[in-house]
Formats: structure tokens, sequence, C-alpha cells
């Protein structure tokens, strides 16, 4: 196991190329412009395929094409241009079709600014496009988990036959640090792929579709997609806990929050203060029963985010008004100090 610097993007793009990805598709947007620049050389380099499409709406649906072939697809774009593949992504989840989907979160709403930001928390774990999905969705606090999140994210796709999106931000995206590249054993998947487009020499046809107009027949498929998710749910919750044995108050943070919010308990420790934390690493299925757990032996709970208050409101149903939820944010992009975030507790313990 060897240790290199990577960039957040970088490490991103080897995670991806480590895990098989086969085809790449993106169109430029800050920040997340150097996973779109290393794959452009990566890629031919491993005679896979790399395409710049001439808009986030091509790159998504040339995402569904590859994807119903069976191999590895994955593009990546920041908030703007998520918005613009929604409805692609929701094609993708009604047609059951495994891909990665990355996004360098910047800030928001509308053009916003280039710096990091949470504001996609809702997009991402509540459905952006229309219907009834949902997305499996990652959240890296690292450069190291940008490599290691994109390799896995293939994985869960495959297995679920589902869209995974890894949720980032322009900081965790920008940052340089040592990363481990692992020497993982392959995870080309042996799933047999029985519902892929291949051609239909020798067989019946197949079909992949989300348009199902015979009478109850999309009731059925939702009813389907469901007991998917409700399988994910079950077996794919994903979360880090720091202290919380011995708190009073926990933070709750995902990404780069919680990156700030390590130097938080450090502060505490020395002050003697009972604050642990608990950081969700899966967005959706988001980790509401082990929170409620978590609810009954503290006293308070804190929320961090770099939005005006979109994980709260998760937690607070997790909390199920037991204990106080309390919130700090900020919307601009710009970025904590565990100072200030120390004493914003302090002032409420």
């Amino acid at each position: 196991m060897k240790k290199i610097l990577l960039q957040g993007n970088i490490a991103l793009c080897e995670g991806a190329i480590a895990a098989g990805c086969d085809a790449y598709f993106g169109y430029p947007i800050t920040p997340q412009n150097e996973v779109s620049t290393h794959m452009s050389r990566r890629m031919p380099e491993l005679k896979r395929v790399f395409l710049q499409a001439e808009s986030e709406l091509a790159a998504i649906n040339m995402v569904l094409g590859v994807s119903a072939t069976g191999k590895r697809a994955m593009t990546s774009s920041s908030s703007p241009g998520i918005s613009l593949k929604q409805e692609g992504i929701s094609y993708l989840a009604g047609c059951e079709l495994p891909c990665v989907i990355a996004n360098v979160t910047r800030g928001g709403p509308g053009l916003g600014n280039i710096s990091g930001s949470q504001a996609d928390y809702f997009q991402s774990t509540k459905g952006g496009g229309h219907g009834d999905y949902r997305l499996i969705v990652l959240a890296p606090s690292s450069p190291q988990e940008m490599y290691d999140f994109a390799y896995k994210a293939f994985a869960l796709a495959e297995k679920y036959r589902n869209p995974v999106l890894i949720l980032s931000d322009g900081y965790v995206g920008q940052m340089m640090e040592p990363i481990k590249i692992s020497n993982f054993k392959s995870q080309i998947s042996n799933i047999k792929k029985d519902w892929i487009l291949d051609g239909c020499a020798g067989r019946e046809p197949r079909k992949i579709r989300s348009l199902l107009m015979a009478d109850g027949e999309l009731e059925a498929h939702n009813w389907k997609l469901n007991k998917k998710y409700e399988t994910i749910k079950k077996n794919e919750v994903k979360y880090e806990t720091y202290n919380v044995e011995k708190a009073d108050t926990v933070i709750v943070a995902f990404g780069i929050s919680s990156r700030v919010c390590t130097t938080v308990l450090q502060l505490a420790k020395k002050d003697k203060k009972k604050i642990g934390m608990f950081r969700p690493i899966t967005l959706w299925p988001f980790p509401e029963k082990e929170l409620s757990a978590i609810s009954k032996k503290v006293k308070r709970m804190v929320v961090v985010e770099m939005n005006l208050g979109q994980m709260v409101e998760d937690v607070r149903l997790a909390a199920n008004g037991r204990i106080p939820v309390d919130f700090i944010g900020r919307p601009g992009g710009a970025i904590f100090t565990a100072e200030e975030i120390y004493e914003f507790i302090k002032k409420r313990i």
C-alpha cells in the first residue's frame, strides 16, 4: 500500500478508475473542473471512454445509455450542473440503472459562488428530480474518502441497480492530503446482469424503460422500488461517532463541517466539556435509528451545516422532541472556524 499526495477531486478520479469505471462523461463547472481534466488524460491512457459532452443534459443521458449496456459509467458536476441533470437522474432511478454521480457542491442558490457549500442536501436526499425515487448518497470528508467512496460507489450501484451520488463540496474537492492507494481486490461485479442491452441474438428481447402506461403497472413498479429502498435502509447505513458514550452534548455534522468539528472536540476536551460528535456518512439512507438511540442518552444536539438548515430537519425527526436540537449554519460558501462553533455550543450548555 502506497501513500501519495492528492487533491480531493483527483482522488475521486483515481478511486473511480480503480473501481473499473468504463466511461466518464462531463461538462466544465467550477469547483470540479479538475475531475474532467484528470479523466480526459487518464481514461484514454487506459483505453477507456472519456467524452466532454455538449451540456450537462447530454452527459447524464450518455451515462444512461452506457449503463444500459452493463458498463460502469460516471459523471460529475457542481450544484447548478447537477440541477440540470435531475431529469436524467430520475430516469436512471426509474430504469434501475447503476451509475456514479459526483457533486462537488458550490454556494447557491442560482450561480451563487464557487466556494464550498452543503446547500444541496435537500436536493440529494429528498429526490431532486420528479417521482418517488431515492439515491444512495455518500458524504466524504477528506481526499482519502473521495478515493474510497468513489471505489465503493460502483459496487453499491450495481448491487442495488441504483444511482449512487457522492456529495462532496468545493473545500474537500480542492484540498490536498496524503492518501493511501489501497491494493483493493477488484470489485468488477460478478453479479449476473441479465437485464443489460447487449444484442438479442439467440434470446428474447429485453426492455429498459420508465414509461409504464398499463393499468397498475407504474404503481407495481414503485412498490418494487420501495422494497429495494427498504433493503438499502436496512443494510447500508454508515456513520461514525466520537466520544458519544460520555457526552452530554452531541454535534451532528457531515463532510467538511465534520472535519472542523473534530477540532471543536479537542477544545472541549481541554475545558473538560462533555461534547461528542456523530457523523453521518450515508446521508441517504440516513442513520435515523442510531441518532434516535443517542437522543435518549444525551441532553442536547447541535447540528453544524454550511447552509440555512437542511440536515437539521432529519436530526430533529430522529430526536422526536426528546431534547433540544440547535443549529448553526453558514449559507454563503464560507467555512466555519472551530472557535465560533465552540462558542456557540458553550452558550447553550
